[in-house]
């Protein structure tokens, strides 16, 4: 009876710490690039979803088109969406990268839209009577008053852009996506269960240190929480 190699990485099991000490360099690569094109989407996505909410606050004709075209964008497959911009980018991570803004702009753009909505008007007829411009209101009162819920959108769109980034290894840059599919494909159950596990880890961790940032920049709503709870 022949013995059962004594390699976790030859048993071909699902934890084997074998695996990041043979290919830590592979790994780090992946996420390295996972985080690279999440950060990138999400900024670009952030970029443009502002100016779109504001205008859309601005002028109230213009909230319907906006949300009805982010929306209709963010219902588009993945798979469907990255073909649909191959001809423009071809096989590249630019591609990945212009179809994680797409998808953001849904989240973005109605979270800071109703954030900018929230604010009350009293507030903003306050500013305008102390010699407040409209660039002035946006900067100084619309924009901090909006923080938490363009914050909370954020923080969604960010996690979603973590977790869609792994559809990009159909074109090569996926991220830890790579690692996921080439060990589907041959059936390598360590490196799928460790991309898979990094996935979850970089979407929790980014989460709380956005929630983090949150806290920091609007501390009036902790000093709320606690006045409540008192």
């Amino acid at each position: 009876m022949t013995a059962p190699p004594d390699d976790c990485l030859a048993r071909n099991e699902w934890i084997c710490g074998e695996y990041l000490s043979t290919r830590r360099q592979i790994v780090l690569d992946a996420v390295v690039q996972h985080l690279e094109l999440t950060a990138v989407s999400v900024l670009i996505a952030l970029v443009v979803a502002l100016p779109l909410a504001v205008l859309a606050r601005r002028w109230r004709w213009a909230a319907g088109p906006v949300l009805a075209l982010t929306t209709i964008l963010y219902t588009i497959p993945s798979l469907a969406m990255f073909s649909l911009l191959l001809p423009v980018y071809g096989l590249s991570a630019s591609l990945v990268v212009a179809g994680l803004v797409l998808y953001s702009l849904t989240l973005l753009v109605r979270n800071i839209l109703a954030g900018l909505r929230a604010v009350p008007e009293e507030t903003r007829q306050a500013a305008r009577g102390m010699g407040y411009g409209p660039v002035r209101l946006l900067l100084t009162v619309e924009l901090p008053l909006a923080l938490p819920a363009a914050m909370a959108g954020l923080r969604i769109a960010t996690v979603s852009a973590v977790s869609l980034v792994t559809v990009g290894a159909i074109v090569g840059f996926g991220g830890l996506g790579n690692l996921i599919y080439t060990g589907m494909n041959t059936y390598f159950k360590a490196q799928v269960l460790t991309a898979s596990v990094l996935c979850v880890v970089i979407a929790v961790a980014a989460d709380l240190l956005l929630l983090g940032v949150q806290r920091l920049l609007t501390p009036w709503e902790s000093a709320s929480r606690a006045a409540a709870r008192s």
